[in-house]
């Protein structure tokens, strides 16, 4: 495609406006230059032959008269194997390449391949004269521990292309040709093993949306039970600074049951980036007791880079997934914080000069919000193969304020809601999500009505602490108190869980099942206290008994050993 050129009329922060004189349309990538410099930015409007282009880079020394190029291309990003491992900014430069060139402090208008030049073993999986649609696998090479499909590009049209022929198995560059298409009317293409896709477009070429109706399991007792995800769903954690964000997230990546993890981390403090940075690679794979980092890829955008680059990373993240769910792989994108992101939304749309919502961020800020959680998705791919895509974003309201508009934005497109609260986190217990505010709307791994059992519980009981607060311990009858008592019990031995214990930090279903029918039939009971020390005494010890079996490996005579334990001390209690 032709580029087009034209100048810089002027510059707003990191909003450039330009005038062009040939065709231009919406979200095409172009380069500002400032001598050796390219900086490469995105068209965000157009009226008439004058364009708005946010900027990805620092914008000074701009000048009005700066030429400007348009590239006839929309901002994508490269899919191909050699994804996996890596770490890269918003526009998918790799981190680590990027300081080996640069050093410390990065370079304004470097741009480095996102994909190695390595060589991988490519397996065909077509033969010539086969029919090929988009998304068609025409080979695979071994990525890892994962079989990674060379597909046909998405974007490719149905017109009756064909295989005319294709490598043999053997060791290829990833950018060298591997097959190569011909349609009826003799038009040839070559396909390499990479390829790119506009991060702005869902990639549909899937057979069927499926509901998403299979629990992803997290092995957090909380989540797992009271506010369960599920594959292929959306889910959203708001919560104040400090409240346990980072850790939960590293057990989410770590113990989920999925097959990649990406990890958006869009504008948040440097310090928090480097804290993942270090601490991925350290993480232990359950399913392969290697690096964590094997089955990773993070998308790393701070604060301090600009703003604009915000918006392109959480899409960044999103295409990559959407590219692996194409091999029927699930996969879990875990953004954060979305807050950041919305920010740099309500930045761009002042600069714009639009007409502001609540809180002055955009008036769409609804829509962009819906349109990025409903890439998620569970699909039945065209060979019969299920894959999904689960996001979870983080959202950082100021204060922990959850009514404010990112949270409410959010709250009407996810299926569950994990708040975290600022009491439950200065308390000590962690997780910290409220699990009577929080919310879900998918099928938990334990029966629906035992788990709302348990919720009337502790809902009661909270309402009891409350009441207790104004009147005091005296003033409580003992029927209330126990049920304070039931309610603390729930909550030490399974709402709370110890992420730096090797046992109790994940908790498999079979595990969750045993642990919530002891609890159950403990506080089932009606007991016959007479003493509110007495019942104090006895239910601490039954909470000890309970973590001690919590910490305990199951499968063992040490397990069932601790179990009885538990059983017996709730067997002795005095029972109404």
């Amino acid at each position: 495609m032709e580029k087009v050129t034209g100048y810089v009329t002027g510059v707003n922060g990191n909003l450039v406006s330009a005038r062009f004189s040939g065709s231009v349309r919406k979200n095409e990538v172009g380069f500002v230059k400032i001598g050796n410099d390219r900086l490469k930015g995105e068209v965000i409007r157009i009226s008439g032959d004058a364009v708005s282009m946010q900027i990805y880079e620092m914008t000074n020394g701009i000048q009005v008269g700066d030429e400007v190029e348009l590239t006839g291309e929309l901002l994508s990003v490269e899919l191909g194997p050699g994804l996996l491992t890596q770490v890269y900014d918003g526009l998918q430069n790799p981190l680590p390449k990027l300081a080996e060139q640069c050093g410390f402090f990065l370079e304004r208008g470097v741009y480095l391949d996102p994909i190695p030049d390595k060589e991988w073993e490519f397996t065909p999986c077509v033969k010539p004269g086969d029919a090929v649609l988009a998304g068609d696998a025409v080979g695979s090479v071994p990525e890892g521990q994962f079989t990674h499909l060379i597909m046909a590009p998405f974007d490719l049209k149905d017109e009756g292309w064909r295989v005319k022929s294709v490598k043999e198995k053997g060791v290829y560059r990833v950018r060298s040709t591997v097959a190569v298409l011909e349609n009826g009317a003799g038009e040839e293409k070559a396909l390499s093993m990479v390829f790119s896709w506009p991060v702005k477009q869902p990639i549909r070429c899937y057979e069927e949306r499926l509901r998403p109706d299979e629990t992803l399991v997290t092995k957090i007792r909380c989540i797992d039970t009271f506010l369960p995800v599920a594959k292929g769903g959306t889910f959203c954690v708001p919560g104040p600074f400090g409240a346990g964000k980072t850790v939960l997230q590293h057990m989410e990546a770590k113990n989920a049951d999925v097959d990649i993890v990406i990890v958006a981390a869009c504008g948040e403090r440097a310090g928090e980036v480097v804290e993942v940075l270090k601490e991925f690679p350290e993480l232990t794979d359950p399913r392969t007791g290697r690096s964590l980092m094997e089955r990773t890829i993070i998308i790393c955008n701070t604060s301090s880079m600009p703003v604009a680059a915000r918006e392109a990373s959480v899409y960044t993240a999103v295409t990559l997934a959407g590219y692996y769910r194409q091999m029927g792989l699930n996969v879990l994108l875990l953004a954060d914080s979305t807050s950041r992101w919305a920010q740099a939304l309500r930045e761009m749309s002042g600069r714009l000069e639009e007409i502001p919502g609540d809180e002055a961020f955009p008036a769409y800020l609804e829509s962009v919000i819906a349109g990025f959680y409903e890439r998620a998705g569970r699909v039945r791919l065209k060979d019969g193969a299920i894959g999904s895509v689960t996001i979870g974003g983080t959202v950082s309201p100021a204060g922990g304020n959850f009514d404010e508009p990112v949270t409410q934005a959010t709250l009407k497109v996810v299926g569950a809601f994990h708040g975290l609260s600022r009491a439950r986190s200065d308390a000590r217990r962690f997780p910290a999500i409220d699990p009577l505010d929080s919310w879900s709307k998918y099928r938990s791994v334990i029966e629906q009505g035992r788990v709302e059992a348990l919720r009337a519980i502790l809902r009661k009981g909270a309402d009891v602490e409350q009441m207790m607060k104004v009147v005091g311990e005296e003033g409580t009858a003992m029927e209330d108190f126990v049920v304070f008592l039931k309610k603390e019990l729930i909550d030490a031995v399974y709402l709370q869980q110890n992420a730096f214990n090797d046992v109790d930090a994940s908790s498999s279903v079979e595990r969750q099942r045993a642990s919530f029918d002891v609890l159950e039939a403990a506080v089932s009971e009606a007991y016959a206290y007479t003493d509110k020390g007495e019942a104090r005494r006895a239910f601490l010890g039954l909470q000890q008994a309970f973590i001690d079996w919590n910490n305990t490996p199951m499968g063992g005579a040490d397990y069932d050993a601790r179990r009885e334990a538990v059983l017996k001390l709730v067997s002795e209690a005095p029972h109404a």
